[in-house]
C-alpha cells in the first residue's frame, strides 16, 4: 500500500455511511487509519462490533456513547477507547464532529 504523506481535506469527498453520519476517510497507514465523523442531531450509529481497536476525540457537540451497554455522554475535548470486538454503539441529539483512529486499517472505509 502507498502511504499518502500529506491528506488535503478539501479533497477528500465525504461518504453518507448511515442517515445523518457521513465520514472522511483521512491519513492511513498499514497498521492506523483516521477518519473524520459529522453527524447531525437526532441521528445514531446502532449497536455493532468490529475486530479493529477504536479511539475517538469529540471535537465539537455531544456524543451519547455506549459501549457493553453503558452509557457515557462525551462532549468536546473528551475521548474514549474501545477494544476490537466490544460491543458499542452512539446516538447524537446535537450536530457533532468526531475524530476515530482504528487498528489495523477498515478495509471498508478505504477512499476508493
Amino acid at each position: 500500500m502507498a502511504v499518502q504523506y500529506v491528506v488535503r481535506h478539501q479533497e477528500v469527498d465525504p461518504v453518507a455511511m448511515l442517515p445523518g453520519v457521513e465520514r472522511r476517510t483521512l491519513a492511513v497507514t498499514e497498521r492506523i487509519m483516521l477518519c473524520e465523523f459529522h453527524i447531525r442531531g437526532g441521528s445514531e450509529v446502532p449497536l455493532h462490533s468490529h475486530p479493529h481497536d477504536q479511539a475517538g476525540y469529540v471535537v465539537s457537540g455531544q456524543a451519547i456513547m455506549i459501549i457493553e451497554g453503558k452509557e457515557y455522554v462525551c462532549g468536546p475535548g473528551d475521548t474514549y477507547a474501545i477494544p476490537g470486538g466490544v460491543e458499542h454503539g452512539a446516538r447524537f441529539e446535537v450536530d457533532t464532529v468526531i475524530v476515530d483512529a482504528f487498528s489495523p486499517p477498515r478495509e471498508e472505509y478505504m477512499q476508493k
